[in-house]
């Protein structure tokens, strides 16, 4: 490995695969790029027994059944550190019980089951077993105030939530009377007297189900996975995902992540977004590796120590960890032994070139940043194990996926002649993502919002809403997202959601939110907010406003600035211009103002 001359993104760092431990499962690209074939990616896969396809059997019976059965499928590091096993058939067995838990209750296939945990083991044993029901997993981040949880699972329909005896006390009891489909709430930490009204102790119904069921023979367009992204404006958007997308959880993590038999993997995703589904459960149990599950957050010494004491291979993490790692300076990496670590990933917002570069430093090995969404449902584009990496970029497409720059007019929309999207060819030119459908694991709608769905497609193309350049190799590079939504941590942030709540206070006429550059998160939420008559700006209750916020949307989505605002910019039609807002906060030029009602 070599790192060509230059600072930042004019750098390259040139791949020399002699003295690799493992051979890279991908190493000509423009070979396997070219000879690609989905087909032949889901003959990889098993299938039911007597036909049909359903991703937990894929992640985790044809293990059990055979030598990998006593293998590590899981390891669950524990507050105090403490480790935890569960094999490939335990986790059989646990999540067949949970299965037949769901079917004694009445849950059918197409039933959505919710989860609200943190990284607990029932949380992994209730979404496999939920898929194994023919049900529908649908988890939520577990730092969710009341106001998104009630919305997720009034929009989803939800009949059954998953929870701890805390979060339910804390944030859903108050809800129930306003969620008539919610028909079961199991307690994963209760039993007997503790258990409160109207709620089932998890533990016991487990103890009492059948170890041996079957899982329901599911279809590859079946429904199996919903999550929640949140838009610009309007509510969160369920975007659907099917069984057949394991077909693309298990090319991804051979060829994106360099999956091998022999791994021992960590994600350190959040189980509630959709990376701590695809690639904190699927991807790996599918490829039949032991995969990492800590009880805790971010700490420096913490991680380094699992990374040391699990032997951890192959590492998938977030830019926003990264940078708070790199915060910490060398000397907690240099108390521990990574020489086991041979590949790091990264995904959740764009990953700075300091960081590329920080790896190799540190690390002895670069970050390898890759790019995909919610609704592709698996990743899309990425830099690969045996090919060069330039910092700051995201990477190639991955064999299978077709992506280009689409043409935007002044106005923002895609350009589309003759049934075709208008594509941008020259290199460095700005333009949207466009991903041509097709792939396993895309969206096949959002929930009960047809007309949403069907605008995300232009010409042939899926529109992917982010900005990017891509360069004479066939690179891509984000430039910044198309519209306003806000990424913090790896979180996608709606402003609608954040003004809402903020507009639910006495005090408070209008809200905006933006995001607001910060060297660790990314970004975080600003908000800027217009007083009713009557009430006063103060320290005081500008802090009453942050509290306010964090109680209802989780400190993790609420605003952490606010800044007291006469008014807001708005169109004439009455939209308040987000854009106009953040181009005066970064100093960036303000563009048409001509349609601005309220002067600045």
């Amino acid at each position: 490995m070599t790192i060509e001359s230059g600072t930042g993104v004019s750098r390259t760092i040139r791949k020399d695969l002699v003295g690799l431990r493992v051979v890279p499962n991908l190493l000509d690209y423009e070979a396997a790029y070219d000879s690609f074939d989905w087909d032949n990616e889901r003959r990889r896969l098993s299938g039911l027994p007597g036909g049909g396809l359903n991703i937990a059997y894929e992640a985790v019976d044809r293990h059990a059944a055979g030598p990998k059965g006593a293998r590590d499928a899981l390891r669950f590091i524990r507050g105090d550190g403490t480790v935890e096993t569960t094999s490939f058939a335990q986790l059989a067995e646990r999540t067949n019980r949970f299965a037949s838990v769901l079917r004694a209750l009445g849950i059918q296939r197409g039933d959505r089951v919710f989860s609200l945990l943190g990284r607990r083991p029932e949380l992994y044993t209730a979404a496999l077993g939920t898929l194994k029901n023919g049900s529908v997993f649908c988890p939520l981040f577990s730092a969710f105030g009341p106001e998104p949880i009630k919305q997720r699972l009034t929009l989803g329909t939800g009949r059954v939530l998953v929870t701890t005896l805390a979060a339910y006390r804390k944030k859903v009891a108050a809800l129930r009377a306003s969620l008539p489909a919610l028909t079961h709430i199991l307690i994963v930490d209760g039993n007997g007297a503790d258990l409160p009204d109207g709620t089932l102790g998890l533990p016991a119904l487990m103890l009492g189900a059948d170890s041996g069921v079957r899982p329901v023979r599911t279809e590859p367009e079946d429904m199996a996975l919903l999550h929640f992204t949140s838009g610009t404006t309007g509510r969160p958007k369920g975007a659907v995902h099917v069984h057949e997308a394991v077909v693309a959880h298990s090319a991804t993590g051979r060829l994106a992540l360099d999956l091998h038999p022999d791994d021992i993997y960590w994600c350190t995703a959040d189980p509630g977004w959709v990376t701590g589904t695809s690639y904190g459960i699927i991807a790996p149990l599918v490829q039949g590796v032991t995969t990492i599950v800590d009880e805790e957050e971010l700490d420096a010494d913490r991680w380094y120590r699992i990374l040391e004491e699990q032997r951890v291979t192959v590492w998938y993490t977030a830019p926003t960890a990264l940078r708070m790692l790199m915060r910490a300076g060398t000397d907690p990496i240099s108390r521990h032994d990574l020489s086991a670590l041979r590949f790091v990933a990264s995904v959740g917002e764009p990953l700075n070139p300091e960081v590329v570069l920080w790896g190799v430093d540190a690390l002895g090995l670069p970050v390898h940043d890759n790019w995909w969404q919610t609704e592709t449902g698996g990743i899309m584009i990425a830099n690969l194990l045996a090919s060069d990496i330039r910092p700051g970029s995201m990477g190639r497409p991955l064999p299978g996926i077709v992506a280009a720059v689409g043409r935007r007019d002044e106005t923002g929309q895609p350009v589309v002649e003759d049934g075709e999207l208008q594509l941008l060819t020259e290199p460095g030119a700005v333009g949207e993502l466009a991903l041509r459908p097709g792939w396993p694991s895309m969206f096949r709608g959002y929930l009960g919002d047809e007309a949403r769905y069907r605008a995300a497609f232009a010409g042939g193309w899926y529109l992917t809403g982010d900005l990017v350049s891509r360069d004479a190799d066939g690179y891509f590079w984000f430039v910044g997202r198309g519209d306003d939504v806000i990424k913090s941590s790896g979180h996608l942030i709606g402003p609608f959601e954040v003004e809402s709540s903020l507009m639910e206070h006495p005090a408070v006429a209008e809200a905006a939110a933006i995001g607001i550059p910060d060297p660790v998160a990314g970004e975080i939420v600003k908000a800027f907010v217009e007083l009713k008559p009557g009430w006063s700006t103060s320290e005081a209750l500008r802090l009453d406003l942050i509290g306010f916020a964090r109680k209802r949307l989780g400190a993790a989505v609420a605003p952490r600035v606010i800044e007291f605002v006469d008014a807001l910019p708005r169109t004439r039609s009455g939209k308040i211009l987000r854009r106009l807002l953040k181009a005066r906060e970064l100093g960036l030029p303000e563009g048409d103002t001509s349609t601005v009602e309220t002067p600045r």
